[in-house]
């Protein structure tokens, strides 16, 4: 193994993060799996919080969709330009945030293990959403989780609902809503057991495309940091989001587009299951298919394809 000049307290490797709760969790993972690998104190590594365009956003403009505000790209944008500028050493973020297209001298190719990837149903009354009554209020601010409740319940009726956990707890103790969704990989993250959550099995609800997984960014030029995250990479996890991602960048999905798409490993064979929506829930097309895993990425984009083709011109068009 090439010998690299390793981090220490006096010189730390500068981890890029936003600032909420769930992203410093993923951050404080990334700094003890690094610390493990190569021995090295805790302090070797430095946490940089950066608080990024939609964090500002989020507090000015709550109530708006996540579509209007400028999509996925608003939670990565400082966060990439300080890790260009050399201001951190990587950036850790949740791949389902993540644009399919990365800025030139970037590279996103380390992975942590991937934790539980489904949706989780919150309320303080009812266990899941077959309990909800005719024309009840649910809050999400996923396009993907509207239209897959539309879908399957039209009658439902669909409100904004973003912030923090605590935040929309308290919007369901307050009455704005009788439930909501969060992943469960957050949840469990936090340790927060005391969430009254059920998880919903993934062929209930397809979830979005890399959920439940952590990846770390780097500087291409940067071998160093190339070579220590490589001892942390989980392949498996990079397995299955080479194909959903593959998937993703086919479709041109964004925030704008509900996508849902799962990728599962047996042995050397890869599952690849896929999910456009209409916005408005009126209509789903899906697919499933199995390949050997080197060839996830090929099936995942053939799969956007067909999909596509099914779908037609305006597919993902709102319905006034």
């Amino acid at each position: 193994m090439t010998q690299i000049d390793l981090p220490s307290p006096a010189s730390p490797l500068k981890i890029g993060t936003r600032g909420s709760p769930l992203a410093l969790a993923q951050a404080y993972e990334t700094r003890a799996r690094l610390a493990a690998a190569f021995d090295l104190p805790q302090d070797a590594f430095e946490i940089v919080v950066i608080k990024t365009t939609g964090d500002n956003q989020a507090l000015i403009a709550a109530d708006k969709p996540l579509k209007e505000l400028g999509g996925k790209g608003l939670f990565t944008k400082e966060i990439e330009e300080d890790l260009l500028s050399g201001a951190i050493d990587i950036a850790v973020h949740s791949m389902k945030d993540m644009p399919v297209q990365q800025p030139d001298g970037l590279l996103l190719e380390t992975y942590l293990p991937r934790e539980d990837v489904r949706d989780a149903f919150i309320s303080p009354a009812l266990g899941s959403i077959h309990d909800l009554a005719e024309g009840a209020v649910v809050g999400t601010s996923s396009l993907r989780r509207r239209a897959q409740l539309l879908n399957r319940r039209p009658d439902l009726q669909v409100v904004e609902f973003r912030g923090n956990v605590q935040t929309r707890l308290r919007k369901l103790t307050d009455g704005v809503a009788e439930c909501t969704f969060l992943a469960m990989a957050g949840l469990n993250r936090l340790a927060m057991d005391d969430v009254p959550a059920h998880a919903i099995e993934t062929d209930d609800m397809l979830p979005a495309v890399a959920q439940g997984a952590i990846g770390i960014e780097r500087r291409s030029a940067d071998h160093r940091a190339g070579a220590m995250l490589e001892a942390i990479h989980d392949r498996a996890t990079g397995q299955r989001l080479a194909a959903e991602r593959a998937f993703l960048a086919a479709l041109d999905g964004s925030c704008e587009t509900p996508i849902g798409g799962l990728a599962e490993l047996d042995g050397a064979t890869l599952r690849l299951r896929g999910e456009v929506l209409r916005p408005d829930g009126s209509e789903s097309l899906a697919d499933k298919q199995t390949c050997a895993i080197e060839d996830g990425p090929e099936l995942g984009r053939s799969m956007a394809r067909a999909l596509l083709q099914k779908a037609g011109p305006g597919f993902f068009d709102w319905r006034q």
